[in-house]
């Protein structure tokens, strides 16, 4: 089989291996579409494990299955978590599962035709997709329920003022889960395209990210957020997180810096106005099934997210296209040929 094997930004290369064997309680997938995720590209955060196999947003089909396997056949439409969290240890039981303490297997790279599915994996996190969610769809799951937990834990809940700093494909899916749900929703990007997007997505307030982001967000709506969504590690739009939120409001960051870069947070400001200031980092189970409801329910949209498709020899082209940020929202890539209707 073909896999990409990622040795940097701009050193990714196709190679030969050996298709995988399933083993007790394991299960081969047939990739039909992977999406390249923003976090694909954080070399810091991936340059350690190099070189590697990326590619954890994964739409496939199953081709084999090892012994002891009865949930799933051959030709199942799946989508698989990169890691499945324990459910029982302190971690899980407060809720924090990307936390947990007892992960130990991950899903190997869906930048291949074929990937092997763990046991653990396999027990709670392969997840049969409902009818009508494809498996280009289907990419979409694990950053859509990384968004709903974002969300959850910032408080964006409905008539809340939400300010999603950054319209790439994370920050699009932020604001189209802010209008389900009934916030007031005000979105920035330097991109004026991507800007577009964003009101396409249903941000009601569209903001230059090059502008003074607060005092344009006070004009247009009233008042500051009582929700900033950071979905970009430009440290101007950190900026203008600091003092885009209202008094008890949240900032979330959903992206971060480089860990070379140093962030200043105002903390006496926000002692005095009860700001809370959160990270979220990927979902946990119950995530990923309330996005998969949303796909299935068409309650959100994301076929017009999907500007470009490309198969597997071409993924270096992806990265450019990403890494140039210009016309890219997501790139899918093809590993078995088009996916589209699979």
């Amino acid at each position: 089989m073909k896999v990409s094997l990622w040795h940097n930004n701009r050193d990714i290369r196709i190679q030969d291996a050996p298709v995988p064997e399933p083993a007790a309680g394991e299960v081969l997938l047939k990739v039909m579409a992977c999406g390249i995720c923003g976090s694909d590209l954080v070399e810091w955060y991936r340059l350690p494990r190099a070189p590697l196999v990326q590619g954890h947003e994964v739409g496939a089909r199953v081709e084999k299955t090892g012994p002891g396997v009865s949930r799933f056949r051959p030709g199942d439409r799946v989508m698989a978590a990169p890691k499945v969290p324990c459910l029982k240890c302190s971690y899980c039981r407060g809720g924090h599962f990307p936390q947990c303490s007892e992960v130990k297997e991950r899903l190997g790279g869906g930048f291949a035709q074929y990937v092997l599915v763990p046991k653990s994996i396999v027990e709670n996190g392969l997840y049969r997709l409902p009818a009508g969610v494809s498996c280009e769809q289907a990419t979409f799951i694990e950053p859509l329920a990384c968004v709903v937990r974002a969300a959850r834990l910032g408080g964006a809940t409905e008539k809340k003022t939400v300010l999603v700093l950054g319209s790439g494909v994370s920050g699009l899916l932020h604001i189209r889960l802010a209008k389900l749900r009934g916030c007031v929703v005000a979105a920035t990007d330097v991109n004026p395209g991507k800007l577009e997007l964003a009101g396409k997505a249903g941000a009601q307030y569209l903001i230059p990210g090059d502008e003074d982001v607060p005092a344009r967000l006070i004009q247009e709506t009233g008042r500051k957020a009582d929700v900033v969504m950071v979905c970009t590690g430009a440290l101007s739009a950190i900026e203008q997180a600091w003092r885009s939120v209202d008094q008890g409001g949240s900032i979330v960051f959903f992206a971060v810096p480089g860990p070379e870069k140093s962030v200043t947070m105002p903390l006496n400001d926000f002692w005095t106005r009860e700001i809370r200031v959160l990270t979220s980092y990927y979902c946990g189970p119950p995530d990923i099934r309330e996005a998969m409801d949303l796909l299935a329910s068409g309650r959100i949209e994301v076929d017009s997210l999907v500007t470009h498709r490309l198969p597997l020899e071409e993924i270096a082209a992806g990265f450019a296209l990403l890494l140039e940020g210009r016309d890219a929202v997501k790139v899918i890539i093809e590993p078995n040929g088009p996916s589209r209707g699979s």
